[in-house]
């Protein structure tokens, strides 16, 4: 599977996808179109090589977000994808695809304001800065919460798998997003709050790759197929021979790059299913990278339409 985060044109990329095996794909919004074939406003998509049985755009609860001080017009910056995709081995398992609001400020000011004297302009400009960044914290930490008490529901209802992925525009371990891999609570009893929160909870899915990396011999991913954005699933892999040596902790490779600083935005989180050490899951997180020639070395013939976001992938292998 892999979630497109940006989709400007649907009908061609469905026709690249297509191309490569892909024949199924779904997206749940259109693109505005400005002129012929001018877009703005991209959308999210999900293409899989196993059928996607159900498609909907996921719907927050709004007395829960009146209750959150949201305002009874809120909604998701961009349309979240839920698809349902028959998976081997697992059946049907639910693929959310998200591009959460971007940290740009939600307050735009003029900055060449000839009006006002260059101190009051920057001062402006600041105001909205501060103002305006924090109004989009609001929006992108507003939009996972609901995002997550859905999944939550939808996991009661049908006990499906769960699969996250998408551009979180945020750093998990802030605490933002950070209620996304919530896995305590407080004042519930102990035993029942370790028994059913596995079930309920995501788990991001480096965490799980380094937990199986740790545990087990070296695993070699075969190279997927790449089309054109920042989230993908692939399902194949190698096992090497036994490595007697102790192994170090590879470093998480940046998303996304902005001047000299990096980071990373760009996820895929898994249920339970996928958690070497959940006694009841199917499948082990044996591979993980990041794809991002294209960000490191480009060359302008090969890249110059390409994603500004390194590309997640994960491969999962069939546990014995």
């Amino acid at each position: 599977m892999i979630g497109f985060q940006e989709v400007f044109s649907i009908d061609s990329l469905k026709e690249l996808v297509t191309e490569q095996g892909y024949n199924y794909f779904a997206a749940v919004d259109t693109p505005e179109v400005i002129d012929d074939f001018i877009y703005k406003r991209p959308v999210v998509a999900i293409a899989s090589k196993y059928p996607i049985v159900e498609v909907a755009a996921v719907e927050h609860d709004s007395e829960l977000a009146s209750t959150l001080g949201l305002n009874s017009e809120f909604t998701f910056s961009r349309k979240i994808l839920r698809a349902t995709v028959t998976l081997p081995h697992i059946g049907n398992t639910d693929c959310y695809v998200v591009h959460f609001k971007s940290k740009r400020p939600m307050i735009n000011v003029d900055e060449h304001n000839k009006d006002l004297a260059p101190e009051q302009n920057i001062i402006e400009i600041l105001k909205a800065n501060v103002a305006g960044g924090w109004g989009s914290t609001i929006q992108r930490g507003s939009e996972a919460t609901l995002l997550m008490i859905q999944m939550i529901a939808r996991r009661e209802a049908t006990q499906q798998p769960m699969v996250l992925m998408g551009d979180f525009n945020n750093d998990l371990a802030d605490g933002v997003l950070s209620h996304l891999l919530t896995d305590t609570l407080r004042f519930a009893p102990a035993f029942d709050a370790k028994t059913y929160l596995a079930k309920y909870c995501l788990n991001d899915s480096w965490d799980l790759f380094i937990k199986s990396y740790l545990n087990t011999d070296e695993v070699v991913s075969d190279e997927a197929i790449l089309s054109d954005d920042e989230s993908i699933i692939d399902t194949n892999c190698v096992n090497t021979k036994n490595i007697d040596t102790p192994k170090a902790i590879p470093l998480r490779a940046p998303t996304h790059y902005y001047g000299p600083s990096n980071s990373v935005l760009d996820y895929i989180l898994l249920s339970s299913e996928f958690d070497a050490g959940y006694l009841g899951s199917f499948f082990e997180v044996s591979g993980y990278n990041t794809y991002d020639r294209h960000l490191i070395n480009p060359e302008f013939e090969r890249d110059d339409l390409s994603t500004d976001h390194g590309v997640v992938l994960v491969t999962l292998t069939l546990r014995s």
